[in-house]
């Protein structure tokens, strides 16, 4: 930001005259007072009711050093811009003008040291995969008043739980084996049913990061959707995720010739399309579209929450590979759920349009072409903290009760 861009705090503003005037109490007071209320600030905007003043604080003196916020708005989708030092106090800060129904998270960055904010206690926990032997991270929540409700996110008392079971699904095709979670509903009767069938990529993802399992057993005990089987499949930190999830012919066919069967071997599960979906999140949902595309008449859903639409193969001049394929292919009876945050300004290279021109585009594709389309965006950045809300929305869009019927 350059100095006259920078928006300021009328809470600062009211500490920095309060100091000028000679009132040194004042520096303590106001910690105190952020002690009681938490972080971030939260002050209104004159003349705006759709946004807030969103003011970051970090408490050290000169010796801080450089002191960085890393959240979506910051740097004009950089995601990381530096806090300004209010001269004579322990006060770093900086602002920004957010929209009312903003969910997502942020971290700071102390002299290159990652840190949570010490004076918000709502945090996100992002864990490691001890599959893969990484390490996970935590964030600080910033959730403003109208942000919209997640009420199928956390267990309830009195619902029962699905069975979740890991298992590992050798390849042929791949040559390799993949980590694969199926969830069975609470009442599952192997003899009943057949059940609906979900399949999501990305699978640890959902399991340990948006709470699919969870999700799943909220809206079918709320009668929102019929009970179904979810197939997980792989994790975010497979070294193969960028090769499978970028429109990679061999997944699919692994998806279609190996594991499909191996699902139908285990559990009963539909054979209709139409009560077949696919899905997952960011290149999870360039992968699901892609399946889609080659297989509809397996999965008559597709599931894109933050989709990688921008992803092109490395010989192609083009950006947005995918939507070309649906511009030119026949219209097939496929259903779409897609969204984006409005924050999301994830881009390969400067010169490629962000993520959410891509989605927005892949939408416009989709119903130029007459493709049942239910399209929502949310306010936040490309964070799973907005996509276990929106995974709910998009099972009740393509599965909810009543929505199989074949368009």
């Amino acid at each position: 930001m350059t100095p006259e861009d920078v928006l300021k705090s009328p809470r600062l503003d009211a500490l920095q005259e309060d100091l000028v005037a000679g009132n040194v109490a004042a520096l303590n007071a106001f910690w105190e007072e952020v002690a009681q209320q938490g972080t971030p600030l939260i002050e209104p905007l004159e003349g705006d009711d759709q946004h807030f003043l969103v003011t970051f604080l970090w408490r050290g003196g000169d010796e801080s050093g450089d002191v960085v916020v890393n959240f979506t708005l910051a740097g004009q989708g950089s995601g990381s811009e530096a806090l300004h030092h209010l001269p004579g106090t322990d006060i770093w800060h900086i602002s920004y003008r957010v929209r009312n129904d903003t969910r997502d998270s942020y971290q700071f960055s102390v002299s290159g040291t990652t840190l949570t904010d010490p004076l918000n206690p709502r945090t996100h926990v992002f864990p490691g995969d001890d599959g893969n032997r990484t390490k996970g991270w935590e964030s600080s929540v910033l959730e403003l008043p109208q942000a919209p409700p997640q009420p199928w996110t956390a267990s309830r008392s009195g619902v029962p739980a699905g069975q979740v079971t890991l298992h590992r699904v050798p390849s042929d095709i791949l040559g390799d084996e993949r980590r694969v979670w199926v969830y069975a509903p609470s009442d599952y009767n192997p003899d009943g049913g057949p059940y609906s069938l979900l399949l999501l990529l990305d699978g640890w993802f959902f399991v340990h990061v948006v709470p699919a399992p969870t999700i799943l057993d909220n809206l079918i005990a709320d009668g929102l959707i019929p009970p179904l089987v979810a197939v997980l499949v792989g994790s975010v930190f497979d070294k193969t995720r960028s090769r499978d999830l970028n429109c990679y012919p061999p997944f699919v066919d692994f998806l279609t010739g190996e594991l499909i069967p191996w699902v139908r071997q285990n559990y009963h599960i539909t054979v209709d399309p139409a009560l077949t979906g696919i899905g997952g999140a960011s290149s999870g949902g360039l992968g699901a579209a892609y399946a889609g595309l080659r297989q509809p008449g397996l999965f008559g859903n597709v599931l894109a929450l933050s989709g990688w639409f921008v992803w092109k193969p490395d010989d192609d001049e083009a950006y947005e590979w995918l939507a070309r394929q649906y511009v030119t292919s026949p219209r097939l009876p496929l259903r779409f759920y897609l969204d984006a945050g409005r924050y999301d300004a994830l881009a390969p290279s400067p010169e490629a349009p962000t993520l959410l021109v891509t989605v927005r585009h892949m939408r416009d594709v989709l119903l130029a072409k007459g493709y049942p389309v239910h399209y929502a965006e949310y306010s936040g950045g490309h964070n799973p903290m907005n996509w276990q809300g929106t995974l709910a929305d998009g099972l009740l869009a393509l599965l909810g009760k009543g929505k199989g019927d074949k368009d």
